[in-house]
């Protein structure tokens, strides 16, 4: 009669072993390291190269090789223990729209603080390479659902050609669905949605999203965007402050002649003393050899020793 108990208690728990795993289990509870055993570190991210709808460009990003694509992330942190953030800006440049990228102090809003500084322009250093913004002031976010960010452009904002309309829409566009929540931008009033696909035409040839207009760079300097050229090769040359050539190279998009492709190089130069320089991307003709689609971005060259 003493073995019921003992019988009961080891059938109940044979029952619990066969519990439902639907039955909203947390799992097991976590458990203390035995005393003296190291705990083992969490995995660390990998970077992964940003890819877009129609090879649109994101913001710059490392790769490793045979990473997979994935969307890019932006309003990126800077560096740890700064509060800043950093954010793409589209700008206008001969006819076109183009990135260039600003950090700021950080905030919960970063898709109005986006908008901001759209309105606010380009910096002196960006206006000297063509740089300008056509996106007045008081452009206002209403919301993001479901994909589609609604902004209330303030009177007048129509108030000009298409050409000019169709380039102010698309850098609104391109700034705010940089953002992994943003895929569509709809204006207010209007009946207007807009996609970067429907805007893909207003891109120059080139783009370059890395490096950044004034940005200190290192050997091997890394250049990165989109390009729609002839075989898709995409040529890149580093001029050191005299216009000398200090570094050459090239790639191959993932696209060309006829389609727009994800490009990213690594290219080295080399240079005894730290100072300006320029960064250029562009296509060799294949008619006379010329460069065509030069994308000139002046940087900061560190020395190489």
């Amino acid at each position: 009669m003493n073995r019921l108990p003992t019988l009961l208690v080891a059938l109940a728990l044979l029952l619990a072993g066969c519990a439902d795993a639907r039955s909203g289990t947390l799992g097991p509870a976590p458990r203390a390291a035995a005393p003296g055993t190291a705990t083992p570190p969490a995995p660390t991210p990998t970077a992964r190269p940003a890819t877009h709808a129609a090879g649109t460009p994101g913001a710059a990003v490392t790769t490793s090789p045979g990473t997979p694509a994935t969307p890019p992330r932006t309003g990126t942190p800077g560096p740890a223990g700064t509060g800043n953030v950093t954010v793409q800006l589209w700008f206008t440049r001969a006819g076109a729209v183009v990135p260039t990228r600003r950090t700021r102090p950080a905030t919960v809003a970063t898709s109005r603080l986006a908008l901001t500084e759209l309105a606010a322009g380009p910096t002196p250093a960006e206006a000297a390479t063509g740089l300008a913004t056509l996106v007045p002031g008081g452009v206002e976010m209403v919301r993001i659902a479901d994909g589609t960010a609604t902004v209330a452009p303030p009177p007048g904002f129509a108030d000009t050609d298409a050409r000019t309309l169709r380039l102010r829409r698309a850098q609104v566009v391109w700034t705010l669905t940089q953002f992994p929540t943003v895929r569509r931008v709809a204006f207010a009033g209007t009946g207007v949605v807009l996609a970067r696909t429907d805007l893909t035409d207003l891109l120059p040839r080139i783009v370059v999203t890395e490096p950044a207009i004034g940005q200190r760079v290192t050997g091997p300097v890394t250049v990165a965007g989109t390009a729609d050229v002839y075989e898709a090769t995409v040529s890149i040359r580093v001029l050191d402050g005299d216009g000398r050539v200090v570094g050459t190279g090239f790639t191959t998009a993932t696209c060309g002649s006829g389609c727009r492709g994800d490009y990213r190089a690594g290219v080295a130069y080399r240079l005894a003393s730290a100072g300006p320089g320029t960064v250029e991307v562009y296509e060799v003709s294949p008619r006379d050899g010329s460069r065509t689609h030069v994308v000139a971005v002046p940087v900061v060259l560190a020395a190489t020793g």
